[in-house]
């Protein structure tokens, strides 16, 4: 593996959530663990948010996202905390991350299992120990198929035409599938350090450095984000912010252009659409993929 891991490890979850308050917890226990899992108590149809961590890492961080996620959703979040057992943490991990063919054109590959030839899929490799963002969410699924279709209609443009954008990359997942299928740069911007890190860590191990840039920035706010339009952007975050960013989206996309949206269940759907609605933009698509929704819009133009 191409990561150490500490030997004091201990896992972090909060149970008995709703499933409208998933989101905003999954994101807050991501600031401060390696992986995040999702369970749900199908008796009492409610759910259970996990992450494993160093222990005691990004304390601070972690104290912070969680009160920010109680003011969204209206509940008082206090995490549970218990050891994990080093010893065969990374095996369990990268027994836990197998390679996964996802639509008709990606297949994701951990780095622990051996390369082989594989026709007709772009392989993306990803080291299991930092598996956030690897494909296996349903969020992530939902943009890497939606991208597939849309991609079509884009290949033909000309390179120096063609703007891409990942706004809220994590592990650079989908600039990377962006950049491989369509041989285009890709920007990809994150408000986590950590996560630019690891995207062009990723980006390297792809052999993708040359395509996928990798910035902190918050949203649109950054100028290298905000110069010009985008012919495709990505925006796998959640339902609050999505609608937060609304206008901007509209501001910033080409007439034509294609947002996928992602990150929001399918209750939050309506709310993300009309947000981006009164901006000018179109349904042209929704994917449904268990309790998450991925949503893709277009630009009149």
């Amino acid at each position: 593996m191409s990561r150490r891991h500490a030997q004091n490890l201990e896992t972090v979850w909060i149970d008995a959530l709703p499933e409208e308050a998933v989101p905003a917890v999954e994101a807050a226990l991501q600031r401060a663990c390696r992986t995040v899992s999702l369970f749900l108590d199908e008796a009492t149809d409610t759910w259970r948010v996990e992450g494993v961590r160093e222990e005691g890492a990004k304390e601070d961080d972690l104290t912070a996202a969680l009160a920010l996620a109680s003011l969204m959703t209206g509940l008082d979040l206090v995490p549970e905390r218990a050891p994990v057992e080093a010893e065969g943490w990374l095996a369990r991990t990268a027994e836990a991350f197998p390679e996964q063919a996802i639509g008709g054109r990606v297949l994701i590959r951990p780095t622990h299992l051996p390369d082989r030839r594989v026709h007709g899929r772009t392989v993306l490799k990803l080291d299991a120990g930092l598996a956030f963002g690897s494909g296996e969410h349903a969020s992530t699924r939902g943009c890497l198929i939606a991208f597939e279709a849309a991609s079509r209609r884009m290949r033909p443009l000309p390179k120096d035409q063609l703007r891409l954008l990942d706004l809220g990359a994590g592990s650079g997942i989908l600039a990377m599938a962006a950049a491989s299928a369509l041989h285009r740069r890709v920007l990809a911007t994150d408000i986590e350090p950590w996560s630019v890190r690891v995207a062009n860590q990723n980006a390297d191990l792809n052999a993708l450095k040359p395509l996928v840039r990798s910035i902190l920035a918050d949203g649109w706010k950054a100028p290298a984000v905000s110069r010009g339009g985008y012919d495709l952007v990505f925006a796998n975050i959640l339902a609050r912010p999505l609608c937060a960013m609304a206008r901007d989206m509209a501001r910033h996309l080409r007439p034509g252009g294609t947002a996928i949206l992602a990150g929001l269940l399918g209750t939050q759907a309506r709310q993300v659409m009309a947000a981006h609605r009164r901006g000018g933009l179109r349904l042209e698509r929704r994917l449904n993929l268990g309790p998450w929704t991925t949503l893709v819009l277009r630009k009149r133009g």
